[in-house]
């Protein structure tokens, strides 16, 4: 299936490992340039080289923290005029409700909620200008089910989800769609450090961890990458013309839900 997107650039944010890697190969994979973006400048040029070898698309990168201030300046330069923004940033660190205070919250709201909507603020202008545009926001299957541990995650995400709902109906009818992608358990290192976590707290193996956290899952266990890379890409295609203010799981059916 032809996407219908090749030639089109791409910000796709914290695409040095994870979720936000298997996005930009799915898009390079399609013949997307891309604008690249992570903290670590090694593991960044890394993917970045691995990525043009193997599909022969233009890579810039930015290293920088897409959270800050400076970052963002930094990143929305870099990617001015671009087609697609795959907005994505790693979650605040879980714990209990009476772990977290207001500067917990306020980080929490500033990385997984202010930051991508400054990223939306500035680029879709110029997607509206040019009639054509996608906004992808990978979130989490918490904004449909809440996780209790992952509370501030809960927050943050929950508020970008609403902001998203009201922006998509405003700039449908110019050719942009903003949508967002809400990740189960993937095989990144975010679920290593959670499993990681429970682990220690609870006295058991990691095996062990991880077992029970699988047994959860519907698939019996955590999903590909790949796979969601490839969602991703499809979200931005030329087939995804009516598809505005969606939340689409990937979660291997953890969300236990009708609709």
């Amino acid at each position: 299936m032809d996407l219908g997107i090749k030639g089109k650039r791409a910000l796709v944010c914290a695409s040095s490992k994870g979720l936000g890697l298997a996005c930009a190969r799915a898009l390079a994979g399609e013949g997307v340039d891309l604008i690249m973006n992570a903290r670590g400048s090694e593991a960044l040029e890394e993917a970045a080289e691995a990525i043009r070898a193997e599909f022969g698309v233009q890579v810039v990168t930015v290293a920088c923290d897409v959270t800050s201030l400076d970052g963002q300046a930094r990143l929305i330069e870099a990617a001015t005029g671009v087609d697609i923004l795959i907005n994505n940033a790693g979650g605040p660190p879980p714990g209990m409700w009476t772990d977290w205070d207001r500067e917990d919250f306020l980080a929490a709201l500033e990385a997984n909620m202010l930051t991508p909507i400054t990223m939306i603020k500035a680029l879709v202008p110029g997607m509206i200008d040019k009639g054509w545009g996608r906004v992808v926001n990978i979130t989490s299957q918490s904004v449909k089910a809440p996780i209790a541990v992952l509370g501030l995650s809960n927050s943050a995400r929950a508020g970008l989800t609403g902001y998203v709902a009201g922006t998509s109906r405003q700039v449908a009818a110019l050719g942009v769609n903003i949508n967002n992608l809400l990740p189960g358990s993937h095989d990144t290192d975010r679920i290593l450090a959670l499993d990681q976590g429970t682990s220690q707290k609870s006295g058991i193996s990691f095996d062990e961890a991880r077992a029970q956290r699988q047994s959860t899952i519907p698939a019996g266990r955590d999903g590909n990458p790949r796979d969601f890379g490839a969602t991703c890409a499809f979200m931005c295609s030329q087939y995804a013309n009516f598809m505005v203010g969606q939340n689409v799981l990937l979660d291997g059916g953890n969300v236990n839900a009708t609709i």
